[in-house]
């Protein structure tokens, strides 16, 4: 599996201490649009497998993560590199689209 869903205790060694950039897949197990965009991000998150690490987390488990870097809806990707944000996409898109974010803020 190349999408490992965390937690607020391992934000940090996980994300913000990684060496890969990091897509962070911000969702809620009620939204309907998440579940839709989950299996894309497992496909990019194998085609892209030992380059960018992809996560996912749970604002309600989690709210405090979502808090601290001001997630509002769901579902928001935050690409996080070098322990800092580079870039954010608020809802779905097509696996091209996202594709396309990944390799131009990774």
């Amino acid at each position: 599996m190349a999408m490992d869903k965390i937690g607020s205790a391992d934000f940090q060694a996980t994300v913000l201490d990684s060496t890969t950039p990091v897509p962070v897949d911000f969702s809620a197990t009620w939204c309907g649009p998440c579940r839709v965009l989950e299996p894309v991000l497992k496909d990019l998150a194998n085609e892209n497998e030992g380059t960018v690490k992809f996560v996912k987390i749970d604002i309600d488990e989690s709210g405090d993560i979502a808090a601290k870097f001001s997630v509002t809806s769901v579902p928001t990707l935050v690409m996080f590199n070098g322990g800092e944000e580079k870039a954010r996409k608020i809802g779905g898109a097509p696996k091209p689209v996202l594709a396309g974010w990944i390799r131009e803020n990774s």
